[in-house]
């Protein structure tokens, strides 16, 4: 593999190891681990990637004026700068192509660029999705207003350019500070999603869906979750932080029947339809706070068998954790992307009763210096209940 050099990686900060080779990054998120959890198990070689290159299939880039043109860039949101980026070595080369001709289209149109200064213009940033496995691609539009000078000339030629963007969305962000999406959004061409093929199920993404970012190591990650869970059919599952039902839908393939619980209506709504996409009659999703659902389980005396969690950054609530050392499943996999609050919520269910058996580092980002990390626990005497 050769590698690759970013010239502007010091200034972006988004990479933040982009000074070692690929094979010293693996070694130093595998001591990263080792530190974090290396006493407690043994932690087996992080699994990396065959290309580490252009692996992000969701990118956004935000929008200024230099010198009388339109830059394109990562924002910085500790300065509220923008870092001019051509060719990002982490994100998809199409949706790089793509935001060069968004910044193209808006100088020939005189679509102007939002200022936050003055609180003036229109264009903010862009996020673009693409499934690695359909090809199918999204772009948002995030704008300050409605007021979209030459929409419909602009969505044309967007997608003429691009005939594989099945969806244009409008997406209005009043926050003057943060990139972000909010639920003022208009589909201004196509059908307001994608499609991905993930582990061989079909999943439809919105622009607001969470969805790991790296479609290539998420199969990694999810065929060996569900492979340290050695489910054999017949098994009762939790997955208690499911999201849009992506854990859950692969599971459900090698199990009797799987529980879904997750707080964020809109994300339900898509698990759901993602269920029906791939006839998983026998998953139910929830939406409702784990902590409770599964306090509810207990007390209806549901023997759950596995139970998956997927925790963001901030790693599991407390109220979850004793909740799923009550209903006491045989086996928990534990997937987070923050080895540091895993670490705590592990040690925490070693103290109520499990026992840390496999940890298995994964590559998900690159050249940063985050990794994810599976940590499978098993009850310490399942039989006793």
């Amino acid at each position: 593999m050769e590698e690759k050099n970013c010239p502007v990686y010091k200034k972006c900060s988004g990479c933040q190891l982009r000074n070692m080779t690929y094979e010293e990054t693996l070694r130093f998120k595998e001591i990263k681990v080792v530190r974090l959890m290396g006493k407690l198990c043994r932690v087996d070689p992080v699994i990396g990637m065959k290309d580490p290159y252009h692996y992000r299939s969701k990118v956004q880039a935000a929008f200024r004026y230099r010198g009388g043109h339109i830059e394109s860039g990562v924002f910085q949101s500790a300065t509220g700068g923008i870092v001019p980026v051509k060719d990002c070595l982490s994100d998809d080369i199409i949706a790089n192509k793509i935001i060069l001709s968004v910044k193209k289209l808006a100088e020939q149109l005189k679509i102007p660029v939002y200022n936050s200064q003055t609180g003036r213009g229109f264009l903010r940033h862009v996020l673009i999705r693409r499934g690695f496995a359909t090809g199918e691609v999204m772009v948002v539009i995030v704008a300050a207003n409605h007021n979209f000078p030459s929409k419909s000339v602009f969505v044309k030629e967007l997608t003429r350019l691009y005939p594989q963007i099945v969806s244009v969305v409008l997406n209005i962000n009043t926050d003057p500070y943060k990139m972000l999406l909010s639920r003022d959004e208009t589909v201004l061409f196509g059908r307001g999603y994608i499609e991905e093929m993930i582990c061989g199920e079909r999943f439809r993404i919105s622009p607001k869906s969470f969805c790991q970012v790296n479609p290539v190591q998420t199969e990694v990650l999810y065929n060996k979750a569900i492979e340290l869970a050695g489910l054999k059919g017949n098994e009762t599952v939790l997955d208690a932080y499911c999201g849009i039902g992506t854990i859950s839908i692969i599971a459900a393939r090698h199990a009797r029947q799987v529980y879904g619980v997750e707080i964020n209506r809109s994300a339900v709504n898509d698990a759901n339809v993602n269920a029906e996409l791939n006839s998983a009659d026998n998953v139910k999703f929830v939406c409702a706070d784990a902590g409770k659902y599964l306090a509810e389980m207990k007390e209806r005396k549901v023997h759950c068998d596995a139970a998956f969690l997927d925790p963001a950054r901030a790693g599991c609530d407390r109220r979850v954790l004793s909740a799923l050392a009550d209903l006491a499943p045989d086996k928990i996999v534990y997937i987070s992307c923050n080895p540091e609050t895993q670490a705590r919520d592990v040690f925490f269910l070693i103290q109520n009763g499990y026992k840390l058996r496999v940890i298995q580092p994964v590559d998900m980002f690159p050249f940063t210096q985050h990794v994810e990390n599976i940590a499978l626990l098993i009850k310490n005497n399942p039989k006793d209940r």
